[in-house]
């Protein structure tokens, strides 16, 4: 949701609304919901993404990276990760087998 703070054109006369329900939306989510991966997770999550795009033949991208931190992130803290992202998930939940991943 940040991202999207920084990557909206503020030329755009949509942005201002958007930004401004983003800000209340990220304000109200409690701070014992946030967590920082560990610089083990980030470790892990580079080469997690290595693997998975030279194995799949994709190129690769910050947004392979971000997913396989997500993916590792959850595992460490016990929790399942609800992706509709089949294509990228389903790759690292065979590399790194019981995880969590929940597909739709």
């Amino acid at each position: 949701m940040t991202h999207l703070m920084g990557a909206l054109d503020p030329a755009d006369k949509r942005t201002a609304s958007v930004l401004k329900t983003l800000g209340r939306t990220i304000d109200d989510i409690p701070e014992h919901r946030l967590t920082v991966p560990s610089s083990r997770v980030f470790a892990e999550a580079g080469m997690l993404a290595g693997l998975v795009t030279r194995l799949s033949g994709q190129a690769h991208s910050i947004a392979l990276l971000n997913d396989a931190v997500l993916f590792l992130q959850a595992a460490a803290m016990g929790c399942d990760l609800l992706t509709g992202n089949r294509r990228d998930f389903d790759f690292m939940d065979q590399l790194v087998p019981g995880t969590g991943v929940i597909l739709y």
